[in-house]
C-alpha cells in the first residue's frame, strides 16, 4: 500500500492497510492508524500520531515544527484522531513547551484547502474549517463549530461549540457557544439557528437559545447579571449550560 516513490522512515509505524502515495515523505516518530490514506506530495513529520480512517490530500504539511521564535526544538507532538478529512495544502504544526507541548485534532473534522492550524491549538470533533481559515497558536475550537472561508483567529482565542463565523471574519476575542459572528473585527449577530436545526435540536430549545442570546447581548446587562439570568433557564433548557460554560471559560473576553 506504500508507493515505491514514497519515502517512509523505517522507524515510522504504519498500519498494514495505510495507503501512501508517490513522492510523499513520512519521517521518524510518526504513527498512522488503519484505513488512513496519504495522497501524493504530503509531508508528515514526527512526533505525530494519526488515528484511523483519515484522508490527507496532496501538498499538505502535517506535524512540522512551529515557526514560533521561542521554540528551541523541544520534544513536542501533534495528535490527530479518527475520520478526519484534510484537504490540499493544509499546514498543521506541533505544540510548544510554553503551552501543552501538543497540538490536538479530534474526530470527524473537515479541514479544507489552505487551512492553517497553529501550534498548541485544540480542534474538537465534527468541525468544519473552510478554505484559508487560519488559527494562530493556542486556539481552541469547540465541537461542531464552523469557520467560513478566510476566517482569522487570534492566538489564545476560544471558539465555542456549535458557533459559526461568516466569510472573512477576524476573531480577536472568544466566541461563545452557539453564537454566529461576522465582520472585522468580529461582532456577534445571532444564534447559529440553521446549524442547530441540522443537529436535531427541537424548535423549543432553539427558541430558548435565541432568548439566551438576547439576554447576553441585547438587554444591556452586565455579564454577571446576564449569566445569572441564563442560569435561571437551565431547568427548562439544559442546552444553555454549554453557553454559560463557554462564557465563564473566557479569558480574553467575549465577542460583543
Amino acid at each position: 500500500m506504500i508507493h515505491e516513490l514514497a519515502l517512509v522512515d523505517p522507524s515510522a509505524k504504519l498500519a498494514d492497510d495505510v495507503v501512501v502515495g508517490p513522492w510523499s515523505m513520512i519521517g521518524p516518530e510518526v504513527e498512522i492508524g488503519p484505513g488512513t490514506i496519504i495522497e501524493p506530495h504530503v509531508i508528515i513529520r514526527g512526533p505525530t500520531v494519526i488515528g484511523a480512517n483519515n484522508h490527507v490530500y496532496q501538498f499538505s504539511s502535517i506535524g512540522e515544527a512551529t515557526p514560533d521564535l521561542k521554540y528551541r526544538n523541544e520534544p513536542t507532538r501533534l495528535v490527530i484522531g479518527d475520520n478526519n478529512i484534510i484537504r490540499e495544502n493544509v499546514t498543521i504544526h506541533r505544540g510548544t513547551v510554553q503551552d501543552r507541548s501538543e497540538t490536538t485534532i479530534g474526530n470527524g473534522n473537515l479541514i479544507m484547502a489552505y487551512v492553517h492550524i497553529g501550534h498548541d491549538s485544540v480542534v474538537g470533533n465534527n468541525t468544519i474549517l473552510v478554505n484559508n481559515t487560519a488559527l494562530a497558536g493556542h486556539v481552541h475550537v469547540g465541537d461542531w463549530a464552523i469557520l467560513s472561508g478566510y476566517t482569522l483567529v487570534h492566538q489564545f482565542c476560544k471558539i465555542g461549540a456549535h458557533s459559526f463565523s461568516g466569510m472573512g471574519t477576524a476573531i480577536g476575542k472568544d466566541v461563545p457557544a452557539y453564537v454566529t459572528v461576522s465582520g472585522s473585527p468580529a461582532e456577534a449577530k445571532t444564534i447559529n439557528i440553521e446549524g442547530l436545526r441540522r443537529r436535531g435540536l427541537s424548535a423549543d430549545a432553539i427558541s430558548q437559545l435565541r432568548r439566551a442570546f438576547k439576554i447576553l447581548y441585547r438587554q444591556g446587562l452586565t455579564l454577571d447579571i446576564a449569566l445569572q439570568r441564563l442560569e435561571s433557564m437551565l431547568r427548562e433548557t439544559p442546552e444553555v449550560q454549554i453557553l454559560i460554560d463557554s462564557v465563564r471559560a473566557s479569558e480574553r473576553g467575549i465577542v460583543r
